[in-house]
């Protein structure tokens, strides 16, 4: 039975895609990852970027709304922001919920390699968290 994980976020724009690229990077195959945001803002094109540095193709995930997944039945929910965690919508469902406000790269300012270190940065922190989670929750593999 294929293990069900929803990375929540604001916009779905940097920080759920790059947790979502991650999670079905470290998983295993029985395991199905989605990302959504309590807004849609589209997948941020430093996101994409700062994951092709690191060998991870995300250019084809989409920007989805969480209500597109309300009829799914998710056995673990990460928010990895806190006005996620504040706006979530419950789940009729029996998912662990983890929260770790990670920073967004996408408010970072100064020059493009100051904004190109912050996007670098947090994709490391990220990488960090949901290697540890898949460890963790679904063994290593």
């Amino acid at each position: 039975m294929n293990k069900k994980i929803l990375v929540l976020c604001t916009g779905n724009s940097c920080r759920s895609q790059i947790a979502e690229g991650y999670l079905r990077h470290f998983a295993n195959d029985n395991t199905e990852v989605y990302s959504a945001g309590v807004e849609t803002h589209g997948v941020n094109p430093k996101a994409i970027q700062t994951m092709a540095e690191d060998g991870i193709d995300i250019s084809h995930h989409t920007s989805n709304h969480i209500d597109e997944y309300s009829e799914l039945d998710f056995d673990f929910v990460i928010t990895v922001c806190d006005n996620a965690k504040e706006r979530c919508p419950y789940f009729p469902t029996q998912a662990k919920k983890f929260h770790h406000n990670f920073p967004d790269p996408a408010k970072a300012t100064g020059t493009e390699e100051e904004v190109r270190k912050a996007f670098s940065e947090v994709r490391e922190m990220i990488k960090t968290y949901t290697k540890a989670f898949i460890d963790n929750e679904l063994g290593p593999n």
